[in-house]
């Protein structure tokens, strides 16, 4: 029997939002529980490849409760988050005391983002990409909004190219990950749904490939953990002619 929130197609963001508003009271705190406090850490590293400087202007795609949006708003750049899930905005509006000026929420489909070419300094996306149902248009989509030479940045679950830790991993989140989503949130299948999304996401390298595909530059990859959390980074081109 399949996971109740894994619909392929175009039904996954109907149950990716039921997904998000079951799991968004105590998220954070199981984004804790998980990582054991090292999702922050990642986040930060975003940040830093992210190059932001006071005066630029910033989306973060998915940007769930806002760890990363609020990051941004701290260096002096004006951020937009988007997401889907209005539980999640609430969250993330909850948590902007002192720099509500510096950041705008926007309730909006990431694989249809309603701003124009060329509008950003910098794309982030965390844990999010994987959750779209075509994640490829997602990624398209944070391209063509950024400005050349703005910086996309993707973090989110990876795949260890070492088969031993790879194992470890995947049987790590079949049998942990859901117990402690039980544990917090008495929601065990909502947290089983990471390693269905994540058998069907190619991860790191296919997100590398698809920057490549676009035409981005400077892409690279950096591995977390061995691979077990990855980031993805690339720099728009300028037109050419």
């Amino acid at each position: 029997m399949g996971n109740p929130f894994y619909v392929p197609g175009e039904g996954r963001a109907a149950a990716v939002d039921d997904l998000f508003t079951t799991v968004a009271p105590k998220y954070d705190l199981v984004n804790d529980a998980l990582s054991l406090g090292w999702h922050r850490r990642w986040k930060r590293r975003v940040l830093r490849m992210a190059q932001a400087r006071p005066g630029q202007t910033a989306l973060d795609v998915c940007c769930g409760t806002g760890d990363i949006a609020v990051g941004l708003a701290r260096e002096g750049v004006a951020v937009c988050g988007v997401d889907f899930n209005t539980a999640m905005l609430r969250r993330a509006q909850s948590r902007l005391d002192g720099i509500a000026a510096s950041v705008e929420l926007v309730r909006a489909d990431a694989q249809r983002l309603p701003f124009a070419d060329g509008t950003f300094d910098i794309v982030t996306v965390g844990y999010g990409l994987r959750n779209l149902a075509r994640w490829e248009r997602g990624l398209e989509e944070m391209h063509r909004v950024a400005r050349p030479g703005g910086r996309v940045v993707v973090l989110d679950f990876g795949k260890p190219d070492n088969r031993i830790l790879r194992r470890a991993y995947f049987a790590y989140m079949k049998a942990v990950v859901p117990a402690i989503g039980w544990a917090v949130c008495r929601n065990a299948a909502a947290y089983a749904y990471i390693l269905e999304s994540l058998n069907h996401y190619p991860a790191q390298n296919g997100v590398a490939a698809k920057m490549r595909e676009l035409g981005m530059k400077d892409v690279q990859v950096v591995l977390l953990w061995g691979g077990i959390m990855s980031i993805n980074f690339g720099v728009k081109a300028a037109p050419v002619g």
